[in-house]
């Protein structure tokens, strides 16, 4: 599975973006999926997450009521809606496809990740 994420680039403070994340093969679609970050210096975490078919949301506490995670499996594409952006939430943004069927928050649960893309949020 090949994991191309788009949507990143520089924002000011409060504004927002909208990152997606198409999967290569139709597999990803009866798998979970989510969104991690690393900031600079920062370790790799979990931003949120989904279930495969969209039933089980989990949003980290540093993003929840900011952003939404949803996905369209007809079209093997994930999306993070991302509003009130903050400088703390300058980071690359990576998607992955989890190894079951349900969401999971830690990293070692996904089997396959995209390359990133970069967000910058200026104050």
């Amino acid at each position: 599975v090949q994991l191309q994420a788009s949507g990143g680039g520089l924002v000011q403070a409060g504004g927002s973006l909208r990152l997606s994340c198409t999967a290569s093969r139709r597999t990803s679609s009866n798998n979970g999926m989510g969104w991690f970050r690393q900031g600079p210096g920062k370790e790799r975490e979990f931003v949120a997450g989904i279930s495969w078919n969209g039933g089980n949301i989990v949003h980290a506490d540093s993003v929840k009521g900011r952003f939404t995670i949803s996905r369209d499996r007809a079209e093997n594409t994930l999306y993070l809606q991302m509003t009130s952006l903050k400088p703390e939430d300058t980071a690359v943004y990576y998607c992955a496809v989890a190894r079951g069927a349900w969401m999971a928050s830690s990293a070692r649960d996904y089997a396959y990740w995209g390359r990133g893309t970069q967000v910058t949020v200026s104050s």
